[in-house]
């Protein structure tokens, strides 16, 4: 089988690799560059969360739909969001190996900014549903260049830090961000606004800090594409080709297998942990700005208890085989969304333990998966073959999100993260196959030592 080989398992002299704290950094990235890109891994995650937290304000205040039709609305929502990234990831892949990844990032905060201004406008599911295809179109721009710049900027054996201390600024923006704007609707309304005025404000000042973030990340990351000459760049036909060949790889195709669950954890998360907290507490007799807190902090609190666990992590995918990783990622992702089933009201103190290793598993399959594609993609050809691993995620987030809004309402909430957990878990069996046949080198530090003595 054929296989791909990082870039940096090529020994060449130069110049010390510079370094952003932990992170050592890949030739040419500057640590300004890897700082923008961090502001964006805190933005960008932060601020497309926000349309779980949004969608059900939107549905209870605007449109008035019923608590029993809105777990299948709110996957429909979710899943044309999937048909959209299914046509947007892979030329969003090709457009940032051609043109560059500041100007496709930049340009995708923009179109969130849009949707996110639109959204509390909505008069019918219909306009909702278009608006949401517009804030898809910002969703695909921006989380398909931030990991192909996840891959392009650090050294490899730093690799896993890096894709840790991604997701830190991930975690740290969803819960600061879903904290802060999250609750700016019932800051609103205890100020004296109605509902309606208070949705309008806080989707305003969202859509604010979209456009504001297209003009950080225009002007603070790396132009062009990172280690690839203008000369270099292949052309759209032949990327087309490269991302699908990569698969030969097994490692690839174990990661596109991972992506399947794993870069879509946050927002199946995000959609169905948001919707069960909203739903019990409207359901216990709060209003829908005290029972959409609720749903938030249930959020929060799974994406909160991820940060910790997430610096260990981030240092054992370092210190071990890469295939190896994303297993042990994958299974405690498995093991974290079957546990759920033991939850009989997500409200109550004896379930925050749950939501706790939901958290932890979340961030596990994310760190290990991103960790194993930005190490195997090759560098001429990266943003198309991450292209194809982010639409492997939009095909994942489609199936589960179609599927586990119809499951929610015929069934309940467990569903959803029973069907989830089970999937998972023949992911890991996968890896494990993988990890036996082609494991790849056993331990990515050998890249680095070799480079050193170089």
């Amino acid at each position: 089988m054929s296989a791909s080989v990082p870039e940096e398992s090529t020994p060449r002299s130069g110049p010390p690799k510079r370094k952003f704290w932990f992170v050592e950094l890949a030739e040419g990235v500057l640590p300004s560059h890897f700082g923008t890109l961090l502001y964006g891994a805190f933005t960008t995650i932060g601020l497309l969360a926000f349309v779980a937290i949004g969608t059900p304000y939107v549905l209870n205040v605007y449109l008035q739909i019923p608590v029993s039709e809105q777990g299948q609305i709110t996957g429909d929502l979710a899943a044309w969001t999937e048909l959209a990234l299914l046509l947007i990831f892979g030329p969003v892949g090709i457009l940032a190996d051609r043109i560059g990844r500041r100007q496709v990032y930049a340009v995708g905060y923009v179109f969130m900014g849009i949707g996110y201004a639109l959204y509390p406008f909505a008069d019918s599911v219909t306009a909702l549903t278009g608006y949401r295809l517009v804030y898809a179109l910002g969703v695909g721009f921006t989380t398909g260049v931030l990991q192909t710049a996840l891959a392009d900027y650090p050294n490899n054996n730093s690799r896993g830090r890096a894709s840790a201390l991604m997701g830190l600024f991930n975690g740290l923006g969803v819960v600061i961000l879903s904290i802060s704007l999250g609750g700016l609707m019932k800051t609103f309304v205890n100020r004296g606004w109605d509902p309606a005025m208070a949705g309008y404000l806080t989707h305003g000042v969202v859509a604010g800090l979209c456009f504001l973030s297209a003009v950080v990340v225009a002007r603070g990351l790396q132009p062009g594409t990172a280690g690839v000459g203008q000369e270099e760049r292949l052309p759209i036909g032949e990327l087309v080709r490269s991302g699908l060949a990569a698969a030969r790889n097994p490692r690839i195709a174990f990661a596109y297998a991972c992506a399947f669950i794993a870069r879509g954890d946050l927002v199946v998360v995000g959609t169905f942990v948001n919707l069960w907290g909203t739903t019990a507490g409207i359901e216990a007799g709060l209003d829908p700005a005290e029972a959409t807190a609720k749903g938030r902090m249930l959020f929060v609190i799974a994406n909160a208890s991820g940060l910790l666990w997430l610096l260990f992590m981030g240092y054992l995918l370092d210190r071990m085989n890469r295939v190896s990783g994303a297993v042990i990622g994958m299974a405690l992702a498995a093991a974290a969304f079957l546990s759920t089933d033991l939850v009989d009201d997500p409200l109550a103190r004896s379930s925050l333990p749950f939501f706790i290793l939901l958290g932890i598993g979340q961030i596990s399959a994310f760190a290990a998966s991103a960790t194993l594609i930005s190490q195997e993609a090759p560098r001429e050809s990266r943003g198309a073959v991450i292209g194809l691993y982010n639409t492997s995620g939009a095909i994942g987030i489609l199936f589960a999100t179609a599927v586990g809004g119809r499951l929610y309402d015929a069934i309940g909430p467990h569903a959803v993260f029973e069907m989830i957990g089970g999937l998972t878990t023949l992911v890991v069996a996968f890896g494990l196959w993988v990890r036996w046949k082609a494991p790849g080198d056993p331990d990515p530090r050998r890249i680095g030592r070799r480079l050193r003595r170089a």
